[in-house]
């Protein structure tokens, strides 16, 4: 008898393509095929370090840096699985280390890919459902002490909704966003987050509208949950400039964090609470001063070196946040706003957005900042907005638009300007333009 002809290795950008065409559409929100695979796999999901689960619209991802870095702080070996990603695949995945984790590398990641592309038979499936499954594979294979899992897009149908049991479940602040697949209004959104929630898992909740608010409040009732709300049983401020978070159990004065804007003392708060509800954690004062090592890449993240420094105005500075909704605008814009105050340059909007983006609601945040703005495209993304109709969003705003190649045209148009004081540009509106901007700087996350 012939022995079986060994399967061809492929490269995983190979498989990436492969999988990515194993179902027509990119987002179909369902567990059933994550299901039927986890169990052809057998069930890697149940072997996984201790879970905590991150959902949200703004800010989940900023929650799942705070708490890895303080966790990490405390000496704790960490997983995370994040998403999107900026500039490589790899970036989704990090594994616990004794003394930091490590990005997976490509060789582990073709490999779990393939693991699962073969078990799945060409059954259908979407991209994320298969990333998730090797994420899992992969998770379940290396020992940790602790598992960050944050939601792809929703939550009640998103692929990670299949752990039983987390240690806590964390909802981050809701907005309008993705209404395409989680619903036209806030209440039926925050419907979607909030089904992450299990019975008599503590829920630990940013401050929401009351909206949102009512909803998780009820679901967190008919489970039999905990609550830890943001504004009732926990409270985080700035008070001359650090953080001052205060519960039951005490009063705790920390460094403000590294990631820039009032948002961020919120979205560290939200970590705060989220390690202080879970019985399994008793972590030192200094574990908590960790917050200051959190790093979450285009998230109004300055850009200190780098090829777009050079292809801008001399001496300006350039600003980078993929904030794409009309909350996350918001919350940029304060930002811009603090800085203004500190010291005033001219501000400059380099924005490219999807096409299911609010364009108008997402630019009106920065009117009263600036009046120009540049509308560029998203690179190699098939269902991005055409600048011309950012640029007609701009103009209803009143702002004064311009159309341009890219964000290096942008940059060199600026630098060609006469600028009494050095600009300050934001290039802002989606993160599928965040990581090319990346990309071109050579600054790559990871």
């Amino acid at each position: 008898m012939n022995a079986p002809a060994a399967r061809a290795v492929v490269s995983l950008d190979e498989l990436i393509a492969r999988l990515s065409a194993l179902h027509p559409k990119r987002i179909d929100l369902s567990l059933d095929r994550m299901h039927q695979l986890l169990a052809r796999l057998d069930h890697p999901e149940r072997s996984l370090p201790p879970v905590i689960h991150v959902a949200g619209t703004n800010g989940k991802g900023s929650t799942v840096a705070y708490l890895r870095a303080i966790l990490e702080a405390a000496g704790l070996r960490v997983h995370a699985y994040t998403s999107p990603y900026l500039v490589r695949i790899n970036e989704c995945f990090r594994l616990g280390r004794a003394g930091g984790g490590v990005l997976v590398d490509d060789e582990a990641l073709r490999t779990a890919f393939d693991h699962c592309e073969r078990i799945n038979a060409g059954a259908p499936l979407t991209f994320f459902e298969a990333k998730t499954a090797a994420a899992f594979c992969l998770f379940a294979q290396h020992p940790a002490d602790v598992l960050l899992l944050e939601v792809g897009l929703g939550g009640r149908l998103d692929s990670t909704n299949v752990i039983e049991r987390p240690l806590a479940s964390v909802i981050a602040p809701i907005g309008m966003d993705h209404t395409e697949y989680l619903g036209s209004t806030l209440a039926a959104i925050a419907s979607e987050k909030a089904a992450i929630i299990k019975r008599e898992v503590p829920v630990i909740v940013a401050e929401q509208v009351p909206e949102a608010m009512a909803v998780i409040e009820a679901e967190a009732g008919c489970r039999r949950a905990p609550l830890h709300a943001a504004g009732q049983q926990w409270h985080v401020g700035v008070e001359r400039g650090r953080l001052v978070y205060q519960d039951d159990r005490g009063l705790m004065d920390l460094a403000a964090p590294k990631l820039f804007g009032r948002h961020q003392f919120e979205n560290a708060g939200l970590a705060i609470a989220t390690l202080r509800a879970i019985e399994t954690f008793r972590l030192s004062h200094a574990a908590y001063e960790g917050i200051v090592n959190a790093e979450w890449p285009a998230r109004m993240q300055r850009l200190s070196a780098g090829t777009l420094l050079n292809w801008g105005p001399p001496g300006c500075e350039i600003w980078l946040d993929g904030g794409h909704n009309v909350d996350g605008g918001r919350v940029a814009a304060a930002a811009l706003g603090d800085l203004e105050e500190r010291v005033s340059r001219p501000l400059v909007v380099i924005a490219g957005m999807m096409a299911s983006k609010d364009a108008k609601g997402f630019l009106a945040n920065f009117a009263g900042l600036t009046r120009h703005i540049i509308a560029v495209p998203v690179p190699d993304q098939d269902n991005a907005m055409a600048p011309e109709r950012l640029a007609d969003a701009a103009r209803a705003l009143g702002m004064r638009v311009e159309l341009s190649a890219g964000i290096e045209a942008a940059l060199r148009t600026l630098a060609n300007l006469a600028y009494e004081v050095p600009p300050r540009i934001l290039i802002t509106g989606s993160l599928y333009l965040a990581g090319p901007a990346l990309a071109l700087n050579g600054t790559p996350p990871g």
